[in-house]
């Protein structure tokens, strides 16, 4: 089996897909860090090779690549990524959802212990953060529209969507880990 998830900024996505793949015995694949190691590499932060990203599809279609040939070779996996679920479509797609505002609080909470992201520059503040995000999703949002004719929010296109605005971290896994195991009867 292999599981996409995808979702939106400070909705748990790693979290929950880190404790999937650990529960299942599975490898687990972050496309969020692949891009950020792909941005530091060229001496941007992830916002800025996002919007370099829709003059330069390559920055896109290089790790798309990867995931498609990951869902062709491989099973029995875990990936985080907003594309992987229509580039892995045999795979059970999971939307991970949040209130911004939440999602925002959870990430700059997270910048206050351990400031590796490579998120953004000028990240002080919440609003920072919920702006950060804001542009985040609208360079993704442009980004796969023009270059996949794909809206990756559209929940449509998934087979669980879970809420974590109100739930701690275990209850967040618990609805997808029980979704997985009638999944897998």
């Amino acid at each position: 089996m292999i599981i996409t998830i995808t979702g939106e900024p400070g909705s748990g996505k790693s979290t929950i897909g880190k404790k999937l793949a650990q529960e299942l015995g599975y490898d687990h694949y972050y496309i969020g860090q692949i891009r950020r190691d792909a941005a530091k590499k060229r001496g941007m932060t992830l916002a800025e090779y996002n919007k370099y990203g829709e003059t330069h599809p390559e920055t896109d279609i290089e790790v798309d690549d990867y995931q498609k040939n990951l869902g062709k070779e491989k099973d029995n996996f875990v990936i985080e990524g907003r594309t992987s679920w229509f580039l892995i479509p045999h795979s059970t797609k999971i939307y991970i959802t949040v209130d911004p505002e939440e999602g925002a609080r959870r990430v700059f909470k997270e910048l206050q212990v351990d400031n590796n992201r490579n998120e953004d520059n000028g990240l002080l503040t919440l609003t920072d953060v919920l702006r950060s995000h804001r542009e985040r999703e609208a360079s993704d949002m442009l980004r796969y529209q023009k270059y996949y004719q794909k809206n990756c929010s559209d929940k449509n296109n998934f087979d669980l969507i879970v809420d974590t605005t109100k739930l701690t971290p275990k209850e967040a896994f618990d609805s997808v880990w029980s979704h997985i195991k009638e999944t897998i009867k």
